[in-house]
């Protein structure tokens, strides 16, 4: 951690890591497919359900990856449903989260350089398995960049957590 910004994670890219991933019923097929590619690259993989194609909650998923990642379980997280909307939202509730929902490349590329994202949000029925795969190996291959103006920047939403964390 960085002693600036202490909620900052660097993961060298490329590197193996152990990964928290969940997704509801929208999601869970893409999500073997993700955890098997996972897996061929190297990384330990932390799967938090659903387990079957029968429809859930998504909200308890995205709660304990979200809880994974910032208890130091896992060096990050990803999460699936249908749209990433829902997930995007609940896993956001978690301090210390910043949960990013990727649809497009440019998404996946900026995130974690910008914004120090440390959940990946993917879209089950907006996108395909490969184009989620693409949009994966983007994210994991960057990492926080350290930049002046986006070390302000991400300590700015840290401070806004914190302070409505307080009231």
């Amino acid at each position: 951690m960085d002693a600036e910004h202490p909620c900052v994670v660097q993961i060298m890219p490329g590197s193996t890591m152990n990964i928290a991933i969940g997704s509801d019923h929208a999601g869970f097929a893409q999500k073997q497919g993700i955890v098997s590619h996972l897996k061929e690259a190297g990384h330990s993989v932390q799967d938090h359900g659903t387990h079957e194609e029968q429809p859930c909650d998504y909200p308890p998923i995205a709660r304990s990856v979200a809880e994974s990642v910032v208890g130091g379980k896992a060096d990050l997280g990803i999460l699936l449903c249908g749209t990433g909307i829902g997930m995007s939202i609940a896993a956001n509730k978690v301090p210390g989260v910043r949960a990013a929902l990727c649809v497009m490349e440019q998404q996946a590329h900026d995130t974690r350089p910008h914004n120090d994202s440390n959940v990946l949000v993917l879209a089950g029925r907006l996108n395909s398995l490969e184009t989620n795969l693409r949009l994966l190996d983007i994210w994991l291959s960057a990492g926080f960049s350290g930049e002046e103006r986006h070390a302000r920047r991400v300590a700015q939403i840290i401070r806004i957590e914190r302070d409505h964390l307080k009231s």
